[in-house]
Order: C-alpha cells, then structure tokens, then sequence
C-alpha cells in the first residue's frame, strides 16, 4: 500500500480507502462484511469512510464491530454527519443540535474516542455558515475529531468554509466528492480551488458504481446481484450509465487495461489516483476478494499515451459540468 498526505495536512492516509456505503449494514451480512474490512486490513488500507446515514446508522455499527482491536493509532476513520438519522425536525443538517448530537452517536456505534475526519456530508444552505463552522471548531477542541472535511461542497462553498476554519483555528483539510473516469466535474474548479487552499480530494465511486469494471454490456440485461439490480438504491445510483453508448466506451477500454497489466478496476482506480490534489479513492465491496484486487491500484503510475487513450475512448460520455453534483443524479447518500 502507498501513503499520501490528506492535502497539505500532516494527516498520512493510504490511499486507497474503504467505505461501506450501502453494503454493511445493509446490501451483505455482516460476517461478509467484517470479512471485507480484514480483507483491507491485509492489502494494507489504514484508512475507513463511512457516515451515520449509511443503512440507518448501522453502517457505522458494522465498522465498528469489525475494527474492534485494531490498534486505534494506527487507523484513520472518517465519518460524515448532514442527513437525517432520525424523525425529528433537528435530526438532519448542519445546524449545532444535530452536529454535538450526531458526533457522540458516531463516536457510540464505531467504538471510539475520536474521529480523525468529521465531515459536513453536503451544504446546508438552512444553517448560516458560521453556526456550522463554530460547531465543527467546539467538535474539534472537545477532541472529539482531528480534522474536518466536506462532501459535495461547490468551490465557492468550500473557500468560505475555509476561510471561517483559519479564522476559528480548525484544520478544514479534505473534500469527499464523486470522481471517475466518466463523473470529471470536480476538475472545473473544485481541484483547482482545493490546490490552492491546500486540501486534497477522498474520491468516492472511482469505478462509477461497478460499470468501470465492464461487467455491464451493451444490449445485455445486468449479472444478477449486482449493483444495478439492487433495490435498496444502488440501482437508481447506477443507472445514468446504463447506456449502450456509454458501456460500449467501458468495453474499448480492456485492451487499454490488457496493456498496462491491469483489470478494468485497477485501471479505473488507478486512474484517479494520477490527479496530484487526490489523497485517496475510495473503495467498497461485498466480498472480499474485490478489495483485495481494488487494493492492487495502489503505487501504480499510467503514463500519459494510456492516459490521452482513454481520453480518446471515453471522451464523448464524460460528464464534465461543473454545476452537477452527486445531486444532478438520482437520490444517493454516498
């Protein structure tokens, strides 16, 4: 496994991460699921994202069951807070109440004394800033997390979170948006103002929910128990790429991968790990033999002919607008 730093932080995190969104807790059992994490462990990942949205909390249960006597030091574990995680008007957003209130279920259901990162999982345009902001310094300075974080923040969004961080003296360090080889919008203007600022990127959906690996082919109904035919919400996520035009482009793409010595994953993975302001992709699965393979795109180096290829290939299905978010797409809470 290869280290980065999370943007310009002295945090080291490896670089490819695991997160358990809609699988634990949800999509496998929980013994598949701990035999995942052991599985990340093994390739060397340091590093778990996970938030307490994910299946209604338990998500966050799961990956605490599983981490249980881990050395703690050793690990960095993220979480998120922002959507609901219970029926009353104050259990969502980003408001005081819900954030001091949602860190210690965090803190409760992974077994832990802190997070390393706290994330704001989307904006709250009901919640001034500065209210956000001032809970997320008091979330810090209790000790409670190291570091915080966004998630589908816009750039403009994340300069004046950044700015309010350097005024309370908090560390504002990462964002947490969707990228892969066919979902570029962040690269407009969140990657160059993030440069700039010095916070790095925790990419999740490298492999666009599994259609990067080519397992989906044009004209074909999809392998059953996959991602497209889940219906806990992995199939709506999944189904702006079931196209023939867009999976006949992932097809080109294996002789590509042939040639680097690479599946269509590690290549996928690989992929957005070359964009220097990335810190770490994040993977999931529901059997372990998937990290393990995933976990191989780690310290890999594309040079720039394979890269100007699979522009060639891809090019006419990316989506580069930088006004979509993970929003632009059906509902998900990654």
């Amino acid at each position: 496994m290869d280290f980065r730093h999370l943007g310009r932080s002295g945090l080291v995190i490896s670089e490819i991460a695991y997160g358990n969104w809609i699988t634990h807790g949800s999509q496998v059992e929980e013994e598949a699921a701990v035999s995942c994490v052991r599985a990340a462990l093994d390739a060397g990942i340091t590093t778990f994202d996970t938030a307490d949205v994910y299946a209604e909390t338990r998500a966050e249960a799961v990956m605490g069951r599983a981490l249980k006597g881990e050395r703690r030091e050793g690990l960095e574990i993220f979480t998120k807070v922002f959507w609901p995680t219970g029926p009353g008007r104050n259990d969502r957003g980003l408001g005081r109440k819900h954030i001091m209130e949602s860190i210690d279920g965090s803190l409760r259901r992974l077994q832990t004394d802190y997070v390393d990162l706290y994330q704001a999982h989307r904006y709250d345009p009901s919640t001034p800033l500065e209210e956000t902001m001032e809970a997320f310094a008091d979330v810090v300075r209790s000790g409670k997390a190291l570091y915080i974080g966004v998630s589908e923040w816009t750039a403009q969004q994340i300069r004046e979170a950044h700015a309010l961080a350097r005024e309370l003296r908090i560390p504002l360090v990462s964002s947490q948006p969707q990228y892969s080889m066919l979902w570029r919008v962040i690269e407009a203007e969140v990657v160059p103002t993030c440069e700039e600022l010095g916070i790095g990127q925790i990419v999740w959906s490298p492999i666009a929910q599994g259609v990067l690996t080519g397992k989906y082919l044009p004209g074909a109904e999809p392998p059953a128990g996959s991602r497209a035919t889940d219906s806990k919400g992995g199939a709506n996520f999944v189904s702006r790429w079931m196209r023939d035009d867009v999976l006949e482009r992932v097809q080109q793409l294996r002789p590509l991968a042939d040639q680097a010595g690479l599946s269509l994953a590690q290549l996928a993975v690989a992929w957005v790990l070359q964009n220097s302001n990335v810190s770490a992709a994040i993977i999931g699965a529901s059997r372990p033999e998937q990290v393990g393979e995933n976990a191989k795109a780690a310290g890999v180096k594309l040079d720039a002919d394979l890269l100007q290829a699979i522009d060639a290939v891809l090019d006419p299905v990316v989506d580069r607008d930088p006004a979509r978010t993970a929003e632009g797409a059906p509902t998900a809470r990654p």
